[in-house]
């Protein structure tokens, strides 16, 4: 029986585009402190492996190792079932915000209900971008000061794991026990998503088109917000699919188990 502090329990840590070695390997120790083992990198600037983030990392070197290397953000998430994604800057989309307690806590519980969840972090120049944060499920902020909020990326990393560590004898609220079917990952929805966007395009929906990118960012969020499951993303493919056949698109077998050819349609 698996506990509250086993590493398998613990958020994927996703370092979005970071730019300095030595920031991964702070981060890594920092981990590595309080018990987290599993690193993302997406497309870091200097590439990987990195010298710097070894040194930096102080004996660390298991989380660099076996930390994950991807192209893109939509890479890392893929296998995800719920997202936060880290930012100390308002945001013009409709998401829920939360602080580092009860981010935590919604972690724990989907993580005690089995659930792979990630945190997403920006790089150091910029921060997340807001198609970056659009795939997350909720914003999670930091009590810092409006008048310096900028953390270096290691300092925002041990400030979360710290979180992480010192909640982890709290209770865990049972909020999945009515759960009948698990969420959708994030490649599910990402198919769910690129399937509506292509019959909204092939539709001439998005008018005037300078607008699709929030047009799209907007349907995203709403979608998220629904915390969709599997069968429900299926059945909402199924509809989409439906839709389309409808006014005449491209023909093949409509059911509610939405199962759209490799480009979505």
């Amino acid at each position: 029986m698996t506990t509250a502090l086993d590493p398998q329990n613990a958020p994927d840590l996703v370092l979005v585009n970071p730019q300095l070695g030595e920031n991964i390997g702070a981060a890594a120790r920092v981990m590595a402190n309080f018990g987290l083992e599993r690193m993302v990198l997406v497309d870091p600037r200097d590439g990987w492996p990195n010298s710097d983030a070894i040194t930096m990392s102080s004996g660390a070197t298991w989380i660099l190792e076996n930390a994950r290397l991807t192209a893109s953000v939509e890479q890392a998430l893929a296998g995800m079932q719920y997202v936060l994604a880290t930012t100390a800057r308002p945001r013009d989309m409709e998401k829920p915000v939360v602080g580092p307690r009860e981010g935590l806590a919604e972690l724990r519980a989907r993580a005690q209900a089995g659930q792979r969840t990630a945190i997403l972090f920006g790089p150091e120049r910029t921060g997340l971008l807001n198609q970056d944060i659009a795939a997350a499920d909720a914003i999670l902020t930091l009590p810092v000061s409006q008048r310096f909020p900028s953390l270096n990326l290691a300092q925002a990393i041990a400030t979360v794991v710290y979180e992480w560590r010192v909640g982890a004898d709290l209770p865990v609220p049972e909020v999945f026990a009515e759960q009948l079917a698990p969420p959708a990952t994030r490649a599910e929805l990402e198919g769910l998503f690129a399937h509506i966007e292509a019959e909204a395009e092939a539709s001439g929906f998005y008018r005037p088109p300078e607008k699709a990118p929030i047009v799209k960012r907007n349907i995203r969020n709403a979608l998220l917000r629904a915390q969709l499951t599997e069968q429900e993303v299926r059945t909402l493919r199924g509809l989409v699919k439906s839709l389309a056949h409808w006014r005449g698109a491209a023909p093949g077998p409509i059911g509610l188990e939405g199962q759209a050819d490799e480009a979505g349609r």
